[in-house]
């Protein structure tokens, strides 16, 4: 059993060594835009949309940064532009086609906004059409989830803008970034099992909750949006940790499978009340611990706890007789 997501798993550390040595200048001069902007715009959808949820809210908890996530079309709609106005827009998308994406950047282009592109295809519209263009160097990426188009496209967005940050600690997080790399390498290794064996014991379960705070949100929006619902056909629910008990606290009912992320943030203060409550209440509670797997900057969780994630997301979706990087309908829909 060797599905084509396996193959690019293993291309992860790779694949963000030769971005970092292929892009870095290009990378340090948008740091430098960043800086004498007076906003800075992130759009995407999908995988790409929670890269840019972790990196914003990564900065929200340690910077003065004024940054807005946008998905494409809710960018592109929006009238809230104005011509002229000093920001800067970075457009993420894996293969730099994204109907929606791309719709946004041209709208950023006719305003006169600096605009940068983020993509693994080379020859994408997305790479061609922006102002600076940024290409992740993975090669073609074919299984659904986004696995080393993930790792790289999310690191670029934390070099660039923690770079460009008021972060007192900036130093020692971007020379933990480099270090991500071998990290990954080692997690490849170390967690496959454990989460092979949680995918066995959780393979029949339909719906997964899951939870996260600071930038881990953006982590559960892609576990459960595109990893669980898209690579092992499973229902999912991403949320803010603070946000179990709106919702989610009438449906925690014994047996309801709950993954939750717990990076030791000071908002985590209330992850741990969340995981308390599903204790109790007899939850089948999935928790996964930063301190478990790696000793960096807390902001970083996303880039480890991905790991593990895709093993358990790799092997709960071959329990269930399905492909991890296969599609049904991705790919069909045309707006």
């Amino acid at each position: 059993m060797n599905y084509k997501m396996y193959d690019e798993m293993m291309e992860q550390p790779d694949s963000l060594r030769r971005t970092f040595e292929s892009e870095l200048s290009t990378m340090d001069e948008v740091s430098q835009l960043v800086k004498k902007a007076d906003k800075v715009y992130l759009v995407g959808c999908g995988s790409s949309i929670s890269t840019c949820y972790s990196v914003r809210d990564a900065l929200r908890m340690s910077t003065s940064m004024n940054i807005e996530v946008f998905s494409g079309y809710e960018f592109n709609y929006n009238k809230f532009l104005q011509k002229g106005e000093n920001s800067l827009a970075i457009f993420t998308s894996q293969s730099g086609e994204t109907a929606d994406t791309l719709s946004s950047l041209r709208r950023a282009n006719e305003y006169g906004i600096h605009t940068v592109s983020i993509s693994n295809e080379p020859d994408s519209s997305m790479i061609k059409e922006a102002k600076t263009p940024i290409v992740t160097r993975c090669e073609t990426e074919t299984a659904i989830l986004g696995t080393k188009t993930y790792v790289t496209q999310i690191a670029c967005l934390y070099q660039i803008l923690f770079a460009a940050s008021d972060y007192e600690n900036k130093d020692q997080l971007l020379a933990q970034l480099k270090e991500i790399p071998d990290i990954i390498e080692e997690l490849l290794k170390t967690t496959e099992e454990d989460n092979k064996k949680l995918a066995e014991e959780f393979k029949d379960e339909e719906i997964f909750y899951c939870l996260g705070s600071g930038p881990n949100f953006g982590l559960s929006f892609k576990l459960a949006m595109t990893m669980l619902m898209e690579g092992a056909i499973k229902h999912a629910c991403p949320l803010y940790s603070a946000e179990f008990r709106h919702g989610l606290i009438e449906r925690a009912e014994k047996d309801v499978p709950i993954i939750i992320f717990d990076s030791d943030f000071e908002s985590d203060e209330i992850t741990r009340k969340a995981i308390e409550f599903s204790k109790n209440l007899e939850l089948k509670t999935i928790i996964y611990n930063l301190s478990d797997y790696a000793d960096v900057d807390k902001l970083l969780s996303p880039l480890v706890y991905v790991v593990p994630l895709e093993w358990f997301v790799y092997y709960l979706a071959h329990f269930n007789g399905e492909d991890p990087g296969a599609t049904r309908h991705i790919g069909k829909v045309r707006y």
